[in-house]
């Protein structure tokens, strides 16, 4: 369900609203996202935003190769909750 939390600026600047990214699996929906971070951080988020980022084509050194399609949740939780990242 949820793969990893995203570390990033924006994800960092997001953290201070309340709000924080994972890296989800591409067939889960938001009621489970939702279940899925009750379970693992126990906080009951006030809603769940998914975003599907489709693959891209590239190029690296004249050969060609696919960029993974990422599929991010964005998960905000109720004021004074406070999810920690080691």
């Amino acid at each position: 369900m949820i793969k990893r939390p995203r570390i990033t600026e924006k994800a960092a600047l997001l953290a201070e609203k309340n709000t924080y990214a994972f890296e989800v699996d591409a067939r889960s929906n938001k009621i489970e996202i939702k279940r899925a971070i009750k379970e693992i951080y126990g906080f009951d988020p006030v809603s769940v935003n998914v975003v599907h980022t489709p693959a891209k084509n590239v190029v690296v050194r004249g050969k060609r190769g696919k960029k993974a399609a990422i599929h991010k949740a964005y998960v905000m939780l109720k004021k004074g909750d406070v999810i920690e990242f080691a």
